[in-house]
């Protein structure tokens, strides 16, 4: 296929889908659903999926992840995925299409990224009818992103392999929407791009007594209080500025009544790093301050780490050919250098640690709008911003080869 042809192709067949895209979006954004909860989202983007023509497997991840697949000239596929899940948090929006369901709502965008991919799939097989694409497309449709590992169980059940369904896949690319970033622009980067996130638990274990003969135990309250500010200092005074890491306590609790000093207090928090080596020097930090600082109390500190989702990198060559295929499309000026990682976390990570990746954001800002961010109750996607979103997938898909605009 020709770029030129294809370039005026593709933007056709965009502008023919997106009422209907907008339509589905609100559509899901109207009925949310919790990680590994989302039986009428899958069931949704399988009806889509089975009306574009594409072939794909459903019950994957706990049983509501899709994998479809087009086929193409190449050996092996490039992969595009979307999150699919949704926040327990009451809507605030006050739009038609708020959420329905009390308690639950796309506070993070997901119903947007799902839309896009579908509008993806949609495109793409068109084009696929008329003229073979460059190589085999796998979407990737990912519950549970939400702190649910669903990236993580994706990988494990095969979608990047070839044995779920079409061959196996030797690079994937995801999106994010990004409200701080205008609509009709992109952003990445080479490198981290977002943290690594584990989950602290640390136990101070004392002796109780009465609040009022604090001298015959000892004060396990106290303790933990100085555990909580040592802790602070970790990054200020043990990492180097020119790095990135996040120690924050965020869960205290201990003790039933105000006249008893407890036996113990739990604390519960999280740390964030955008390497290997500083994610394993912050666990060894925490528990050695935690228990030495429990000790000088005449207390012990018991400490554990839950593993929550790896760093997010961007495969440098990946990304250069990623930035040179959205700069095809959408002109050099629209695609930026995001300025620097995030110190958030995102289970697209585990597709990273197989093949080389890719996750680049989206622009969903309006200049003279009030900024509502991702995982607040106002948040909501903005429409505008799936053509952009599309057009991105579909240009890494065809490997760029379209005209861009004249910034």
């Amino acid at each position: 296929m020709r770029c030129m042809q294809s370039s005026a192709r593709l933007r056709e067949l965009i502008a023919q889908e997106l009422p209907a895209l907008v339509a589905l979006r609100r559509d899901l954004h109207a009925h949310p659903e919790i990680g590994y909860n989302e039986v009428r989202t899958s069931g949704v983007i399988q009806r889509e999926l089975t009306a574009a023509g594409v072939t794909f497997r459903a019950g994957l991840a706990g049983g509501t992840g899709v994998l479809g697949s087009l086929p193409g000239a190449a050996a092996q596929a490039v992969a595009l995925r979307a999150d699919i899940d949704a926040l327990p948090l009451t809507e605030e929006t006050g739009a038609a299409w708020a959420s329905t369901t009390r308690g639950v709502m796309h506070a993070c965008g997901h119903d947007g990224h799902t839309a896009i991919l579908i509008g993806a799939a949609r495109v793409l097989a068109r084009l696929a009818h008329e003229t073979p694409l460059p190589c085999p497309v796998s979407f990737v449709f990912q519950p549970a992103e939400e702190n649910g590992g669903g990236g993580r169980r994706m990988v494990a059940d095969g979608v990047l392999d070839g044995t779920v369904i079409g061959p196996k896949v030797d690079r994937i690319v995801g999106l994010h929407c990004w409200p701080w970033l205008q609509t009709g622009r992109v952003a990445l980067r080479a490198g981290p791009m977002m943290a690594s996130a584990d989950e602290i638990r640390i136990t101070v274990r004392g002796i109780g007594s009465h609040a009022a003969l604090p001298h015959t135990g000892r004060d396990s309250v106290l303790a933990a209080s100085a555990v909580v500010v040592a802790l602070q200092q970790i990054v200020s005074r043990t990492v180097d500025p020119l790095d990135a890491a996040v120690v924050s306590i965020c869960v205290i609790r201990g003790g039933q009544i105000g006249n008893v000093i407890p036996d113990s207090v739990d604390l519960v928090g999280t740390m964030r790093a955008l390497t290997a080596t500083m994610r394993g020097a912050l666990q060894e930090r925490i528990a050695a301050v935690a228990s030495l600082t429990a000790q000088a109390y005449g207390c012990s500190a018991d400490v554990s780490f839950a593993a929550g989702y790896p760093v997010t990198v961007n495969d440098p060559a990946l990304t250069a050919s990623v930035r040179e295929h959205l700069a095809d499309v959408h002109g050099d000026c629209r695609v930026e250098e995001f300025p620097a990682p995030v110190m958030g976390a995102e289970d697209f990570s585990y597709y990273g640690q197989r093949v080389p990746a890719c996750f680049f954001v989206l622009g969903t800002g309006v200049a003279d709008k009030p900024l509502h961010p991702l995982h607040s109750p106002r948040f909501d996607f903005n429409d505008a911003a799936i053509e952009t979103g599309v057009l991105s997938m579909c240009s890494v898909a065809l490997g760029g080869c379209a005209e861009g605009h004249v910034c």
